[in-house]
């Protein structure tokens, strides 16, 4: 088997691949050294018996005629598993759409919720994957045949799948449901790595803007230290770091070497004497600094014991309609229920609202009871 490693080559089966409804997508990258990903392999199927391996390390190899598939929005692409594929494609500017996730796709069909891709392969084609290449090393050069076998069944095995995937969720009425939820992975801002929105995936633990200040400064420092040396931000700073400087507000290297979230010495490392100079910038005038946010409000708990029905419900209907209870309710979104009958979240609406919402709030009313028959939950209504 031999990998596209030319220009011709690559632009010949792109050909291909522009003539299908659907292609299926997969790539093989390693970041677990890297702050970004490194593409090594991405292989592609327009069928299960045309597909190729596409090698993005090969010199001089311009991806853009296979980055022109993904953007052609007349193609259907397929893949399992998505985001960190979708990840990497972004940042090529070839956000794949629209996109197909077999393994969303599977938890609306009943196979539970982020069953594997060999699972699936197993419990749709009644076949078996090779899963000895799996833990390798995808940039080292010559791959082996086991290496390149394994990457293209990826692939092939997904074009043979997702037909009847389709299908399966097209006869119940799903399909819809599953192309709906696709937006969120195609959402660019799903993605984003602008170091100044850094602290927005964090959640502060206090409001007050001395504390607000540093701990924005020191997500952004981290960010921005984390992609000029290409190193993963939890080798620069820890979470629970951020938190402690905010906290703490060192700003020399004696004041550094006392928290216990960073590394020894690193106050009077490149790395502390930057983020020092950082925090004696902000602290100088914290109100300009920190962002205006809101105290989330002191709310009374939700009920335990209703949270604890709900959950029973969200188990009922997921096992009596062969939807993953996950793709139905998160227990973030019961809680908001327990305290609110028009929270608005995604359970409250929509399709989700009309096999699980509705009931949920005729629990609470006591309209509708929860009754053992054998192993298996049954729902009746209450007669005034």
């Amino acid at each position: 088997m031999t990998p596209i490693t030319t220009n011709d080559a690559l632009i010949a089966f792109c050909d291909r691949l522009s003539k299908a409804p659907f292609v299926t997508v997969d790539t093989e990258f390693m970041r677990e050294t890297t702050y970004w990903p490194k593409l090594c392999l991405i292989q592609a199927a327009a069928s299960p018996t045309d597909a190729a391996i596409i090698d993005p390390l090969a010199e001089d190899l311009d991806l853009e005629p296979f980055l022109a598939i993904l953007r052609d929005e007349s193609i259907l692409k397929v893949f399992h598993a998505a985001r960190q594929d979708v990840e990497i494609f972004n940042r090529l500017d070839a956000m794949p759409r629209p996109l197909f996730d077999t393994q969303v796709a599977a938890m609306a069909a009943g196979f539970g919720d982020q069953v594997s891709y060999e699972a699936l392969v197993r419990q749709m084609l009644r076949q078996e994957l090779d899963k000895g290449s799996r833990f390798t090393d995808w940039a080292r050069r010559p791959l082996s045949e086991a290496q390149l076998t394994y990457a293209l069944g990826d692939v092939t095995h997904l074009a043979a799948l997702y037909p009847k995937l389709r299908d399966r969720l097209n006869k119940e009425g799903r399909l819809d449901w599953v192309m709906g939820e696709m937006d969120a992975l195609t959402d660019p801002a799903l993605y984003d790595t602008t170091p100044e929105n850094a602290w927005k995936r964090l959640k502060p633990k206090k409001f007050n803007a001395k504390y607000l200040a540093a701990f924005v400064a020191t997500a952004v420092w981290r960010e921005r230290a984390a992609q000029e040396r290409d190193q993963p931000r939890g080798r620069i700073l820890k979470d629970e770091g951020v938190d402690e400087i905010a906290v703490q507000c060192p700003t020399d290297p004696d004041a550094f070497n006392r928290l216990r979230s960073v590394p020894k010495g690193f106050g009077a490392s490149r790395l502390g004497l930057e983020l020092a100079a950082e925090l004696k910038r902000v602290l100088a005038d914290p109100e300009a600094h920190a962002p205006k946010l809101e105290r989330p409000s002191a709310n009374q708990p939700a009920p335990p014991s209703v949270v604890e029905l709900l959950k029973v419900l969200l188990k009922a209907k997921s096992d009596n309609e062969g939807v993953a209870s996950k793709l139905i309710a998160t227990v973030s979104d019961l809680e908001k229920i327990a305290l609110n009958d028009d929270a608005d979240i995604d359970a409250m609406k929509g399709w989700r609202r009309k096999m699980f919402g509705e009931d949920a709030l005729k629990l609470k009313r006591g309209e509708i009871a929860l009754v053992l028959n054998g192993s298996r939950v049954e729902i009746v209504e209450i007669e005034d």
